[in-house]
């Protein structure tokens, strides 16, 4: 089989052909050998057969029974050259013991079972990749059932969320409390469908600037102290007591005057003070409060009747009556600490916000908050609104651990299922709930402590290269890629078409699954992205079989190929069966 080696260079060896006439030399095909010399071990892969050469990649060497990547020294030309026995390729294959997870077997070494180590594989960022039919989806609810299908794992406070772009991956779940009663399943959705079925509901009042700023589609920089400035306002109403109400009458008075002593035709100030009333109003300021004058009383709205001089009639009262609603001291009010509204309330504070000096009179900065305006109002007014509808104050920490919680007992598994989401608020959503946890770990006193793993299907919709950092200074997804390892936050990400992934998040994957690839720009961008894959693993992802996979990284002692189990139950990922839909009902 093997002749004498006829040209060793950096990275591979040419091996003389001498199989015999007749025989399938091509059964070499990805086949491992060892490289012998005195005490050198060298592991290579074969690569290329013809009928009088065979090409052999070098990987790496073995030393005191234990593989290592790469090579200080190449093979001699007198080495000799075998293949791999079982003992060696289970060294690269890994065993079943406590710190393994089945991952599949070798479609090459009859079955052979293939082990990664848990946490080099589950403790860094991971990627799973492939064209629709690939096997990705069946892939990767494979990979999350045998978590839980260890017996030398009990993944009792695992946190595994489930991003599901189309709700693929209950069935394949739902069934978790039957491999151990401590396991629990957890199905969150926008539509409620099953009696076990929750639906999502995320509380406004724990969105920050910059969430409000992605939910809001904001485009300017302008529109960021807008928010601020609304998120302030909503903090301080929400204590909803006599110094809320007097800061309310405060701003209003500020506007007032701000018009009333402008240099407007007295027909213009009467608009723009009817305009403000109209949007903010209270008690004491609202087109029929009662203005107390001396021996008499008149409706707010009456104090503007314009006399035959052009003037307010009754100029005198109404700005004695504004002045005395004006505290500057009220300005250092603080916020709620515990503040509870609604995105009635926003819309409410945004209003106020829009009659604050300094934005009615630059009318830039005015029409870019009316953008924001007209984009909560739609919000308001559609089923996004039910998604953000939360009845109580919860803090951050309860409500990540209610996420966590069905019927009283811990979920390992949380499906967020956004089917029904349009893609522009699902990635609103992703992107808010990902910040949450990446803020709940941060504050562990005992730093990654409760690790998260989040599961992105369908991640191009997610990651991608928005203008997150243009506006506000970072992409969510960029942050926990670089930082969120070390609080353990983990992203998986699944996706069939990486080159519309973020490139910072990309650089950040230390494992990879790839299941058939055929986009020349796919393949070109993970070569380009991944300096350390070979074009051999590239050649390899072109004709992979359905859930066949191309396996590589630091849970890895090499690139190798993986056949992973169906999973049972399946995910709802199959294609439509057209011939049996377009086929008349028939009774059997």
């Amino acid at each position: 089989m093997f002749g004498k080696i006829l040209y060793i260079g950096n990275n591979e060896a040419h091996v003389e052909n001498k199989a015999a006439p007749g025989t399938n030399s091509m059964d070499l095909m990805n086949i491992h050998v060892i490289f012998e010399n005195n005490n050198q071990k060298i592991l290579g892969e074969v690569t290329e057969v013809d009928e009088t050469i065979i090409k052999i990649r070098f990987l790496g060497e073995y030393r005191d029974g234990k593989y290592i990547t790469g090579l200080l020294r190449k093979p001699l030309l007198t080495s000799t050259l075998r293949l791999v026995n079982k003992e060696e390729i289970e060294e690269i294959f890994g065993k079943n013991n406590n710190k393994n997870l089945l991952i599949g077997s070798s479609p090459i070494y009859d079955k052979m079972p293939i082990y990664f180590d848990i946490n080099s594989c589950l403790s860094n960022h991971l990627a799973f990749f492939g064209n629709t039919g690939s096997g990705k989806s069946c892939g990767v609810a494979r990979f999350i059932q045998n978590i839980f299908l260890n017996p030398n794992l009990m993944a009792y406070n695992a946190n595994l969320f489930i991003f599901d772009a189309y709700g693929e991956y209950k069935n394949a779940f739902k069934n978790l409390n039957q491999i151990n009663k401590y396991f629990n399943y957890k199905f969150i959705t926008t539509n409620k469908v099953d009696e076990d079925d929750e639906e999502l509901k995320i509380p406004i009042y724990l969105l920050n600037l910059e969430d409000w700023a992605l939910l809001l589609q904001v485009s300017e920089h302008s529109q960021i102290p807008i928010i601020e400035r609304t998120i302030k306002l909503c903090k301080i109403f929400a204590q909803n007591d006599e110094n809320a109400h007097k800061y309310k009458n405060h701003l209003i008075a500020k506007a007032l005057l701000a018009v009333l002593f402008s240099n407007q035709t007295t027909a213009s100030k009467k608009n723009d003070i009817f305009k403000i009333i109209e949007s903010c109003h209270t008690d004491e300021f609202d087109f029929d409060t009662p203005i107390q004058g001396l021996g008499y009383t008149r409706k707010f709205s009456e104090c503007f009747e314009i006399d035959s001089n052009g003037y307010f009639a009754e100029s005198v009262l109404i700005n004695e009556y504004v002045l005395n609603h004006l505290d500057d001291s009220l300005e250092t009010l603080k916020e709620a600490d515990k503040a509870f509204y609604n995105l009635n309330d926003f819309e409410k504070a945004l209003e106020f916000t829009l009659i604050s000096e300094g934005f009615q009179n630059n009318t830039k900065i005015y029409d870019d908050a009316i953008i924001l305006k007209v984009r909560l109002h739609s919000i308001i007014n559609s089923k996004i609104a039910n998604y953000f509808n939360y009845d109580k104050f919860i803090n951050i920490d309860n409500f990540i651990s209610s996420l966590v919680v069905k019927n009283n007992a811990k979920a390992q598994i949380i499906n967020i299922n956004l089917e029904d989401v349009d893609d522009v608020y699902a990635k609103v959503i992703v992107k808010i709930l990902s910040r949450l946890f990446f803020e709940f770990s941060k504050k562990m006193k005992v730093r990654a402590s409760v690790p998260f793993h989040i599961f992105l299907e369908e991640a191009h919709r997610y990651i991608q290269k928005d203008n997150d950092t243009f506006l506000i200074g970072y992409n969510i997804f960029d942050r926990i890629a670089k930082e969120g390892r070390k609080y353990g936050i983990l992203l998986n990400i699944i996706s069939q078409r990486p080159v519309e992934l973020s490139d910072t998040v990309i650089s950040q994957i230390s494992n990879f699954f790839i299941f058939k690839m055929t986009h020349p720009l796919d393949l070109a961008y993970i070569q380009k992205t991944l300096p350390n894959i070979s074009d051999d693993v590239i050649e390899k992802q072109k004709s992979l079989q359905p859930g066949t996979c191309v396996a590589f990284g630091t849970a890895f002692k090499i690139p190798m190929l993986i056949k992973m189990e169906l999973p049972n139950p399946l995910p709802y990922s199959t294609n439509c069966d057209v011939r049996s839909r377009w086929s008349p009902k028939t009774n059997s």
